[in-house]
């Protein structure tokens, strides 16, 4: 069912920065936001890392519950899904339920506007609520394409399996020795979110091209056999290798972004990421004019 390896050999990246998440309010939701992070204001082509994690109150009306309506332009929203799950609707017509495991991608392109409430067994019977949602910049050139929705479940997700058996590699976006994703990027990376058991240790392959970075959920890494780090802390690495090792010293459970940068202007307001103010000026009057849809969502 799944593939084992064991890299070695490689040139060992080194950990840059290691920062810890935040507290933030977002429209009176709680999170933890490891980036943007004082000076660090993007990891390109990573503009955003927010972690939302709650226990939902049973007893809610899910049309109160999670983010409403609201438009983007110009970069992909992803959602990763960890406990839960998360009913997605957009102005483009898609409709879809993404449980725990599960991805939301979506290239916002020339704009849409959507909604992510958590599903509605949840707001009536309670329950655990855990996603992370980070912005993936777009290049220019495909920022005013057709916007597109792709939601995957757990069980269409490739999986790798370290050779110890210790840590499963879930490919969100991108390849990983002879497994790829299904998503579609403008930009090569790698995605990936990693459950890593107590004494776990994998060495995972990444080009030395790519910016990257770890963000833990929980638990405790060795990184490099040098570092350690605990939960809520973003480990930024150098672009000075081909290769990290990561082994558990407690079971944990974290995301791996990496990515050719985009080395582009990046101007940004609220929900639209353009490279100049005047197409800032341009998105913020095309939503007020309807050009990015209207969405008037559906409950069961």
């Amino acid at each position: 069912m799944f593939t084992t390896y064991n890299v070695k050999n490689n040139k060992m990246r080194s950990v840059q920065q290691i920062v810890s998440a935040k507290r933030v309010n977002m429209g009176g939701i709680l999170l933890d936001q490891p980036l943007p992070y004082g000076e660090i204001q993007q990891i390109d082509p990573f503009l955003l890392v927010h972690h939302w994690d709650d226990k939902i109150e049973a007893g809610q009306n899910q049309r109160n519950l999670g983010v409403g309506p609201h438009p983007h332009r110009g970069f992909a929203p992803v959602t990763l899904l960890f406990k839960g799950g998360v009913h997605h609707q957009d102005s483009r017509g898609n409709n879809s339920k993404v449980s725990a495991g599960g991805v939301q991608w979506m290239h916002s392109g020339m704009g849409i506007v959507h909604s992510e409430r958590p599903l509605k067994e949840i707001a009536e019977n309670g329950g655990d609520f855990e996603l992370i949602q980070f912005w993936v910049n777009t290049p220019a050139q495909f920022k005013m394409e057709e916007p597109f929705y792709t939601p995957l479940q757990q069980n269409e997700i490739p999986v790798i399996i370290s050779t110890d058996g210790l840590v499963k590699q879930n490919i969100i976006a991108g390849k990983l020795h002879d497994k790829e994703s299904k998503i579609k990027t403008y930009t090569k990376m790698l995605i990936l979110t990693l459950e890593i058991e107590k004494a776990g240790e994998v060495e995972i392959p990444v080009p030395s091209s790519f910016n990257m970075f770890i963000y833990q959920l929980d638990g405790k890494l060795l990184i490099n056999n040098t570092k350690e780090t605990k939960a809520k802390d973003l480990s930024w690495f150098k672009n000075d290798g081909d290769s990290i090792i990561i082994k558990g010293i407690e079971k944990t459970r974290a995301i791996l972004l990496a990515g050719e940068p985009v080395n582009e202007a990046v101007s940004s307001y609220g929900p639209f990421v353009m490279n100049t103010h005047t197409e800032i000026l341009e998105a913020m009057r095309d939503y007020e004019m309807g050009e990015m849809g209207v969405l008037i969502e559906k409950f069961d």
